[in-house]
């Protein structure tokens, strides 16, 4: 029983002293295995992430097409507003 005993004693030391490819190798099964616990929390997070980047581009883009179309506009008044100053004032004796 002695034996056993030391044997025990050695096999706890062999654990304890692992070489660098165990120890990676134990540090990839812990990331697997944390990967493989969190996939679900993750992935609902990066779908949530994307479809807020997502709708910020839309409005960023809808902002932007707005924008352009109300510059056509008053681009419209501006030369309205030139062609009247032109013309000069309307007034009685003119008209």
């Amino acid at each position: 029983m002695a034996e056993k005993g030391a044997e025990g004693v050695g096999e706890v030391a062999a654990k304890t002293t692992l070489t660098a490819a165990q120890k990676q190798l134990n540090r990839r099964r812990q990331e697997l295995d944390y990967w493989k616990k969190n996939s679900e929390r993750i992935r609902s997070r990066n779908l949530f992430t994307g479809l807020a980047i997502g709708a910020f581009v839309i409005g960023m883009f809808s902002y932007t097409i707005l924008s352009v179309k109300q510059e056509r506009i008053m681009e419209d008044i501006d030369d309205e507003a030139r062609i009247n100053r032109i013309r000069g004032p309307r007034t009685g004796a003119n008209s």
